[in-house]
């Protein structure tokens, strides 16, 4: 890639004109993979872009997409772009309530929703949304009804927009003109880990760049397939799995859902996947009780015989997962950067890669480590603020550096290892600052440990919520010749929270004193997004965790 482009749009309009009849995108319908060539992909771009305009979308405007992954979602983006509009992508699983608040926060004139369930959604709060004025809806539905909004389908939309392309193609095309890397892209809103959700406004610039520098330290190729799950609602799938095969002229396929992974992974053969750990830990535990020379066998037959890499960010690699598929020659390639940041900040690469690292900062970036421990970083990657937010923006960048909120390190090679988040740091009664992410870490690189939320601010010791591996506890419990015993949401078998016990004291000897889980619950049930547990990138939200468990953790340390 030699071309530097001015904006998003112009880019995918080059790609477009280079690539023409070559796959774009690949996509799952009535059980069958099909094929959308760069050419049509553009084509079809610029005809909703015809239509949003004959909508009356000015520059600047904010059109919310909030749908699941799918091919159409991509071309909204880009359709958006092309009017001069800046998107707000929302996540599919959002509340009513959480999508009516980013709705109304970034003030977005349209919607373009996936099917009944967000149309639902966004019906449900049209009194408390005066800026919104239609919808677009990406599925067929019987009786659409949006009060005074104006409710379109999107073949309508496609279909109106190709008889509107040849008076609005001019406009289209000086609204691209007038776009350079300093134009608002998107409104992208953060997890909410915790308090309200803040509104991220990246640049184009911001954009390119990271994909820019993503691209160069990870050398996808035009060749390249690369085999997308995560949610382009959420930055690091729409970097690294959007514009960074864009800016290659790679090609992406859409896996249908997180459910079809595995099966998708066979019917693609990609060269490239970007996940969360989440879906490696899960991989790893159905394997890790097979003999080193199957379980290579097995990961290499998952994953395919083209795959030149698997990446991973979101949340923290546990170290046996990362060392054990690098033994099986399956490797992964850990990254870190929050959406602030565009996303990435470091990447481990091929031929430049460290285990228990996140590697060193990409092309274009910077990073230093301030006196307290916190991540910075500088760069064109550097959001522009939060959305009517500028005291937490000022809060946020200081003098050009980004705050990550992150406490790590970097070693003399430049590789940086990140030890826990600023905020989430647990100080007990003791006045020992304990790093809670370190100790799950710990915690669940024990095969029988799937998820862990470690709670002690404030108490004298540390005590832990525990979700076990369900396979590996069943058929340890048959060996033990006891049930689960379940009562709610705990697991209440006294043989089984033995072992458990056991397990536990033994990956704590290899922490301080202070840092030891002394106490803890088994769950009988994995924390998930749906109970609001997990963001939708499946990060722990640790306060709602504690909150939710709060009177039987209380028990724990009252019993000693």
């Amino acid at each position: 890639m030699n071309a530097t482009f001015a904006n998003l749009a112009a880019a995918h309009r080059s790609r477009a004109r280079e690539f023409g009849p070559r796959v774009a995108l690949r996509y799952k319908r009535d059980g069958i993979y099909h094929d959308l060539t760069w050419r049509d992909y553009r084509d079809l771009a610029d005809a909703v872009a015809a239509e949003l305009i004959g909508f009356g979308v000015e520059p600047g405007d904010r059109i919310a997409i909030f749908s699941e992954n799918r091919f159409e979602w991509l071309v909204a983006d880009l359709a958006i772009l092309s009017t001069g509009a800046a998107d707000v992508p929302l996540h599919a699983s959002l509340a009513a309530p959480q999508a009516e608040y980013q709705l109304a926060h970034s003030g977005s004139r349209g919607v373009v929703v996936g099917g009944r369930e967000q149309f639902d959604k966004v019906v449900s709060s049209l009194d408390r949304l005066p800026d919104l004025e239609w919808i677009i809806i990406f599925d067929h539905l019987d009786r659409p009804i949006a009060g005074d909004l104006s409710v379109h389908t999107w073949d309508g939309v496609e279909r109106r927009g190709r008889d509107a392309l040849p008076r609005f193609y001019g406009d289209i095309h000086a609204r691209e003109a007038a776009l350079d890397r300093s134009s608002i892209a998107t409104v992208i809103y953060t997890s909410g880990t915790t308090g309200p959700p803040k509104g991220v406004v990246l640049t184009h610039g911001n954009l390119l760049s990271n994909a820019e520098g993503t691209l160069e330290a990870k050398g996808v190729e035009e060749d390249d397939i690369l085999l997308n799950w995560l949610p382009f609602s959420h930055i690091y799938a729409r970097t690294v799995d959007h514009y960074l095969p864009m800016l290659a002229g790679a090609t992406v396929a859409l896996a249908e859902s997180v459910d079809t992974v595995i099966e998708n992974l066979s019917e693609v053969a990609p060269t490239w996947m970007a996940s969360v750990p989440r879906l490696y830990e899960k991989i790893w535990n159905g394997v890790v009780e097979s003999s080193f020379d199957e379980r290579r066998a097995r990961l290499k037959k998952l994953f395919g015989p083209r795959l030149r890499g698997l990446s991973s960010g979101g949340a923290p690699l546990p170290r046996f997962v990362d060392e054990g598929f690098a033994a099986a020659e399956v490797p992964i390639y850990e990254g870190y950067g929050l959406t602030e940041s565009s996303p990435v900040i470091t990447f481990n690469t091929p031929g430049n890669a460290r285990h228990g690292t996140v590697g060193k900062a990409i092309p274009g970036v910077e990073i230093k480590i301030a006196a307290d421990g916190e991540i910075l970083t500088k760069g064109p990657h550097v959001m522009l603020g939060y959305w009517k937010d500028p005291d937490a923006t000022r809060e946020t960048i200081v003098d050009g550096w980004l705050r990550t909120g992150d406490v790590g390190e970097i070693d003399a090679d430049g590789f940086l290892t990140i030890t826990d988040r600023k905020k989430d740091i647990i100080i007990t009664s003791g006045g020992k600052n304990v790093a809670p992410g370190e100790i799950e870490r710990l915690l669940t690189s024990d095969p029988y440990i799937d998820q862990a939320v470690v709670h002690g601010d404030g108490r004298p010791f540390l005590t832990a919520l525990i979700v076990p591996n369900p396979d590996a506890t069943r058929r340890k419990a048959n060996e033990l010749g006891c049930a689960l015993d379940p009562r709610g949401d705990f697991i209440e078998s006294p043989p089984l929270n033995a072992f458990f016990a056991d397990r536990v004291e033994r990956l704590m000897r290899t922490v301080s004193p202070p840092e030891r889980v002394k106490a803890f619950l088994l769950l009988n049930r994995p924390f998930s997004v749906d109970s609001g547990e997990l963001t939708p990138t499946l990060k722990l939200r640790r306060g709602r965790i504690v909150d939710e468990y709060r009177s039987e953790l209380d028990v724990l340390y009252a019993e000693r």
